[in-house]
């Protein structure tokens, strides 16, 4: 959620930001400067009128201990509850719509990202070295299907298209992968998290995915109460919510998490010919990293979080790239985004496989998250900071496509073997 100050002071600046996110939303910003008046206007009201009703009532006593004729006190006691009736009544209206439209409005973006959407998207470092065949490559789904590592044929029959089975070493190097990950965290100093796989709808709300994208997740009815659950897309949607209504000291920042779940998206529409295997799916395992920071440090965390997504990859000896994400092409709730894609040979291009973000305060105040100052200054938003660290649902298809052999084996990365046996080479049975 923005800052209403902010939009006070300079809302054509922040029209023009949003501008950049190829987000329209001049209306909505009038609107809300115009509910913005109405509401403070209804509280003053308000509470004039509560401030005499107080008065008055005290003096009701007096006066009728003096003998004092008390009609006229109480016809206007009956008038200001009226009053302050009606006044609470559309100070509600004013405060409802003025909440929706404040949660329907995306984060701004940070300055220097360019305006517009993914063709203005930024490389800006590329490692390691392309890989190049003196034979016709394979694509993932065959090189796991021919070396027994996944079955997409049960995994449909199990579950519907976009869903897959790992099995045998194809679930030993998944969780070989996983086990990568989390031994990486750890000794940065990050504390594990294992979150609950069901969301209530204030999660999603924080985390700055609902209203809009509430549709774009699986939702659970329970039968026997009212009660609804959304499956989580990502980690993030939890961890953004730990602190959520609570007052942190700053010597308890920053808040360093990871987490592994699986995610469930539903991921609506058809899928193009070269996304076929697991390139998209309905559920994927991810390691997500997480931070609540102080303002200040925020940027420095941002960059903390992008160096450890790029020696994940790194370590695995990928070819890949960081992208400095365009405005637009940042999701509704970040205020800037560097993307780690990693090149899939069958697909003649990159793939996102983890995505930085920084939400500035814009998560903290949906979710009411602030942290108080040591010297007993004001109390403040943190900032909230997140990255897949990584995801396996591109990794694995990338690792057994540019780690492939003519024979059709595939080369397992040194820094999963200790996970797999000291297994060097998965090879056709």
């Amino acid at each position: 959620m923005l800052d209403i100050k902010i939009i006070r002071e300079n809302p054509e600046d922040v029209k023009t930001r949003l501008k950049a996110k190829e987000v329209d939303c001049d209306a909505a910003i009038d609107r809300i400067l115009e509910l913005d008046g109405e509401r403070r206007e209804l509280i003053f009201k308000t509470e004039s009128a509560k401030s005499e009703q107080n008065k008055t009532t005290k003096q009701i006593p007096a006066m009728k201990k003096a003998g004092e004729d008390t009609t006229a006190v109480f016809a206007r006691m009956n008038e200001l509850k009226e009053e302050i009736k009606a006044i609470d009544a559309r100070l509600k209206e004013v405060e409802d719509e003025y909440r929706t439209l404040m949660l329907g409005l995306p984060n701004l973006p940070d300055r220097d990202l360019r305006p517009g959407g993914k063709e203005n998207n930024e490389p800006i470092r590329y490692f390691g070295e392309k890989h190049s065949f003196d034979f016709e490559p394979k694509h993932h789904v065959d090189l796991c299907t021919d070396l027994g590592l996944i079955d997409y044929d049960r995994g449909t029959k199990l579950a519907g298209s976009g869903f897959w089975m790992y099995k045998g070493l194809g679930a030993q190097l998944e969780w070989a992968l996983l086990n990568y990950f989390i031994d990486c965290h750890l000794a940065d100093g990050y504390e594990f998290i294992l979150p609950p796989h069901m969301l209530e709808y204030q999660c999603g709300l924080t985390a700055g995915q609902f209203p809009k994208f509430a549709d774009e997740v699986y939702k659970i009815e329970n039968p026997t109460d009212d009660r609804v659950h959304y499956m989580l897309p990502t980690a993030e949607a939890a961890l953004a919510s730990v602190y959520r209504d609570e007052i942190l000291s700053e010597d308890d920042l920053p808040k360093k998490f990871f987490a592994y779940t699986p995610c469930f998206r539903r991921e609506a529409g058809s899928y193009r010919s070269d996304e076929r295997g697991m390139v998209r799916g309905h559920q994927f395992n991810k390691v997500e990293m997480f931070q609540f920071t102080r303002p200040e440090d925020s940027d420095a965390a941002f960059d903390e979080l992008v160096t450890k997504a790029e020696k994940l990859v790194s370590g695995l000896g990928f070819h890949f790239r960081t992208v400095k994400l365009a405005a637009g092409d940042c999701s509704a709730s970040m205020a800037r985004t560097y993307d780690i894609e990693i090149l899939i040979p069958s697909m003649n291009g990159y793939k996102e496989v983890s995505s930085v973000s920084n939400a500035r305060d814009y998560q903290a105040r949906r979710g009411n998250i602030r942290f108080k100052r040591a010297d007993g200054g004001k109390t403040e938003f943190v900032h909230t900071l997140n990255g897949s660290g990584l995801a396996t649902s591109r990794i694995f298809p990338a690792m057994v496509e540019q780690n492939q052999r003519a024979d059709g084996s595939v080369v397992v990365p040194e820094v999963l073997r200790k996970y797999l046996g000291g297994l060097e080479v998965i090879s056709k049975k």
